[in-house]
């Protein structure tokens, strides 16, 4: 391991009643280790795994992964998420939705379990124009399925709402996770996925499903939801009022650094200083 026993001098996480941060680590780096060696200095020793080295969770070398999980508990670290990029296809791939849900999705909670991540993350299919309401059952069906699987290994599913998808704004993905009313399906609230929704996504788009929200990405954006990222507070996502609201809710522990724009290591950073300043602002008001 390039770490030694020396990083856990680093400044520990906030205590658990108020707000952390973590970070996906393919956000500062795909290599774990040099992440790590990057974020833990700024604060930040939970971490989200979406792509490593060897490709993306849970496709990866077996011996990239026994590095994680032994840096991850030699440095008390915490893996909170996992990320596989699944339920991307539309409803119409039935065989590659297939595969996903009886292949990869059982291959990331098992992983879950490894790491001790309580929540594994999915989209909500790729939604086309005109598509009718026997495709929203069809949706509920399947991520009713999904659900059952996590819940039995104790895992939540958390739905990322993205442009495009039928969990595309707070509303909609809250419509989703109602009609399947499962305890282990929840939201992966991303406030800068929903801008150019019909709704604002804070207030709006929070306040429409914050009641299930389990994990939350932070990034901004000035143009579309992915199309011009840009450092936290300098787009058009109200980050301040949305981490007053997440401080004042107390829907969850941590918030997770998603930073999307170059050069990553200084833009992730600049996020954490960021963060660390609303969240500062919010507990002192």
């Amino acid at each position: 391991m390039v770490l030694t026993a020396g990083i856990n001098h680093y400044k520990k996480a906030p205590p658990m009643n108020r707000i952390a941060l973590g970070i996906v680590s393919d956000e500062v780096s795909p290599d774990f280790d040099e992440a790590v060696r990057h974020a833990h200095p700024w604060g930040i020793s939970i971490y989200e795994l979406r792509v490593v080295k060897s490709g993306r969770i849970p496709a990866v070398d077996g011996a990239e992964i026994r590095s994680i999980q032994s840096l991850v508990k030699n440095n008390g670290l915490r893996i909170s998420a996992l990320s596989p990029g699944i339920f991307k296809y539309p409803l119409s791939e039935t065989a590659k939705l297939e595969a996903e849900v009886t292949g990869v999705l059982p291959k990331t909670l098992s992983m879950a379990r490894e790491f001790g991540a309580s929540i594994v993350i999915v989209f909500g299919f790729q939604r086309f124009q005109g598509e009718g309401p026997g495709n929203f059952i069809r949706a509920v069906e399947l991520m009713r399925r999904a659900a059952e699987q996590a819940g039995k290994l104790g895992i939540t599913l958390a739905i990322e709402n993205e442009p495009g998808f039928w969990c595309d704004s707070g509303s909609n993905t809250a419509r989703l996770i109602a009609a399947v009313n499962s305890p282990s399906l929840r939201a992966n609230w991303d406030p800068c996925n929903g801008y150019g929704t019909p709704e604002v996504p804070y207030p709006q788009g929070y306040d429409a499903v914050k009641r299930y929200i389990a994990n939350v990405h932070v990034k901004d954006t000035k143009q579309g939801s992915l199309i011009q990222c840009v450092p936290v507070g300098e787009g058009a996502v109200d980050w301040k009022g949305q981490i007053r609201a997440l401080v004042r809710d107390r829907v969850v522990q941590h918030v997770t650094i998603e930073t999307h724009c170059l050069p990553l290591i200084d833009r992730s950073k600049q996020n954490v200083d960021t963060l660390k300043k609303y969240l500062d602002e919010a507990y002192a008001s």
